[in-house]
């Protein structure tokens, strides 16, 4: 059997977007719909701004007398007139050298429990050309330190020069202002 396929039906064309993709998806209406209507919202508030509600006024209580008096502060004054000027270092007497005085000065570099620390940091003193030497002290009954000390020391020039050559090699000191010792 032959058959005639010039007379066969064609199928109908299919309708397509301006675009060619198909139609447009479902939440692409939506994003739209909702940029759309915020847009719309802001100008609405921009054109009709909305007031805070005013607060309600309270009555304001009377005001009461404070019968405590207001505090003086005279410290500021009483500073003032209280304050004493220290000298930076105490200066010996120049017409009478301190040997011939009665005292000496005398530069504590450390106090140790043990005397081997003591006698480290007595060499280290050597080193750097100062006179160094250990006193043994007793703080308590049976307690005894070690103390690394420099000096004595004839002139308020000799001290400042020490103490300066020990800060510079970071040491810290204390003067120290006694009885002279006899040897």
């Amino acid at each position: 059997m032959s058959r005639d396929f010039a007379k066969k039906g064609r199928a109908p064309a299919r309708r397509t977007s301006s675009s060619g993709n198909g139609p447009t998806p479902p939440w692409l209406w939506f994003v739209a719909g909702l940029v759309l209507g915020a847009f719309a919202a802001s100008l609405y508030f921009i054109k009709n701004p909305v007031a805070a509600p005013a607060p309600k006024e309270e009555p304001k209580p009377k005001a009461v007398e404070n019968k405590t008096p207001k505090p003086r502060f005279d410290f500021y004054k009483l500073l003032q007139e209280s304050e004493t000027i220290v000298p930076a270092s105490e200066t010996i007497n120049e017409e009478k050298p301190a040997q011939e005085q009665g005292t000496e000065y005398i530069l504590q570099v450390g106090s140790f429990p043990d005397a081997d620390d003591a006698d480290k940091l007595r060499a280290q003193l050597i080193l750097l050309n100062l006179d160094a030497r250990i006193e043994k002290v007793e703080i308590r009954k049976g307690e005894i330190w070690h103390r690394v000390v420099v000096g004595p020391f004839a002139t308020q020039a000799a001290l400042t020069t020490a103490r300066s050559q020990l800060v510079n090699n970071q040491y810290n000191a204390l003067v120290l202002k006694r009885a002279k010792t006899k040897p």
